[in-house]
């Protein structure tokens, strides 16, 4: 039973900073952020521009309960300036390149594996698939079910794997978010050729996929140097680049 909840973020990066900035945020924020307030990297990708928005990013921090991120959101916002003064010099550096973004709290799917244990499993992906599905309004749990007995069996068949399955909190339950690894570029375009085939599984999943939801938006992700999926564990303080300090 996962009982954890997670902060998603899409993130619009300032021309070409979109490497320096994921560095700083696993680098230079996430190891404060597992010290001060139990938060994990889950993932943090740069969107593949064909298939996407760009020059984005997307951040998926594993929050401890809604207690936890009540904890966080407290810590971050009882300044006068809505910002922990003591990470000042980690704003002031992440402005420089970012614009701007927007965030949604997820609710994963009980049987959605947290960061350490898909970490402990060798999950791991050359691209990920991040899917964002509408349902009708109230749907959106049972539909995560519908996923799991149906979509992981034909996904897996294309070598596949999902990394999380979620619904938005704070709103309509009716939007999905699904993180899938794919292990090549082949078995990526494998899976979208077999989609256009409606006597194949991936076909026959998206015709129901089609029935069953509202609207669907599938792009396509790499992910970062220090993500957890790549290294196989949280980002570091040993990770930085020489002369980063903390305030």
């Amino acid at each position: 039973m996962n009982t954890k909840v997670y902060t998603h973020e899409f993130i619009d990066i300032k021309g070409s900073n979109r490497a320096r900035y994921v560095h700083h945020m696993t680098a230079n924020w996430s190891p404060i952020a597992q010290e001060e307030r139990n938060q994990l990297c889950y993932g943090v990708w740069g969107v593949v521009g064909t298939t996407g928005r760009w020059p984005q990013v997307v951040n998926l921090w594993e929050e401890d309960g809604f207690d936890g991120l009540a904890a966080g959101l407290q810590h971050e916002t009882s300044s006068a300036t809505f910002q922990d003064p003591k990470l000042e010099k980690w704003w002031l550096e992440a402005a420089e390149y970012r614009s701007g973004g927007f965030d949604r709290i997820l609710v994963p799917a009980p049987w959605t594996r947290t960061i350490s244990e898909l970490c402990a499993d060798g999950v791991r992906g050359e691209l990920y698939a991040h899917e964002m599905i509408r349902v009708p309004r109230g749907t959106a749990p049972e539909f995560l079910s519908v996923v799991a007995e149906e979509a992981i069996p034909r996904y897996t068949e294309h070598g596949w794997q999902l990394v999380g399955a979620f619904h938005t909190a704070m709103a309509d339950d009716a939007e999905c978010v699904l993180i899938w690894a794919i292990p090549s570029w082949a078995e990526w375009a494998d899976l979208e050729k077999a989609t256009l085939d409606r006597s194949s599984g991936a076909g026959q999943w998206h015709r129901r996929l089609l029935d069953a939801s509202e609207s669907r938006h599938r792009f396509l992700m790499r992910d970062a140097p220090l993500s957890p999926l790549r290294i196989g564990r949280q980002p570091s303080r040993a990770d930085r680049e020489e002369g980063w300090q903390d305030l």
